[in-house]
């Protein structure tokens, strides 16, 4: 694995959990409605990030391995992973 993106979606997940209570806290302050939004689409944003960088470390570490394999159950199973992948990105 790639430990400077594995490390890098770690980080933002850690961040994550606090942004998390923090907008649990603003619920129960009943702060601005729109104040709360916008710190869940921030929250949003982290999720889709940390996303990012474990599907980067996925194609950097695993990718090159299977492209090297003939065809094959193993290959046609990542290839098939992999679209999956991307359907849930998008």
């Amino acid at each position: 694995m790639n430990k400077f993106n594995v490390n890098k979606a770690k980080l933002n997940l850690k961040k994550l959990r606090g942004q998390i209570d923090n907008i649990d806290i603003m619920i129960d302050k009943e702060r601005d409605c729109l104040e709360i939004i916008q710190q869940i689409n921030a929250a949003i944003g982290m999720f889709k990030k940390s996303k990012e960088y474990i599907l980067e470390n996925h194609l950097e570490t695993c990718l090159a391995e299977k492209l090297n394999l003939k065809k094959g159950v193993e290959k046609t199973k990542f290839i098939k992973g992999l679209v999956y992948s991307f359907k849930i990105i998008s």
